[in-house]
């Protein structure tokens, strides 16, 4: 019986570590990526997942219409195709903390 359990160990060892490894940081990415989606809102600046940067002006249940361009085109897209969302003010606010921290530095 004993052997058994051993001829075991090692098959039984690569599957907890291949699921620690690859199959749980995948989840988490998704649900990540799920939450990202599904609190889109009217304003949000976002890539999608084709590099199409543009700003949301409508927010249905299954899609999202957004701005793009200086001619302001609108596309109606679904909204597993939104990549990110890009938050400008965020990059701005870093920005100016960077030119902060050198001033006080001097």
């Amino acid at each position: 019986m004993p052997q058994q359990l051993q001829g075991l160990i090692i098959p039984i060892g690569f599957i907890v570590i291949f699921y620690i490894f690859a199959i749980r940081p995948q989840k988490k990415r998704e649900q990540k990526i799920k939450e990202m989606r599904d609190s889109l809102r009217v304003g949000d600046e976002i890539v999608t997942i084709g590099g199409i940067y543009g700003k949301i002006i409508k927010v249905k249940e299954d899609y999202v219409t957004i701005e793009v361009g200086s001619a302001k085109t609108k596309l109606d897209m679904t909204r597993w195709s939104v990549g990110s969302v890009v938050d400008k003010n965020e990059s701005k606010k870093s920005k100016n903390e960077e030119v902060d921290t050198k001033e006080e530095d001097k």
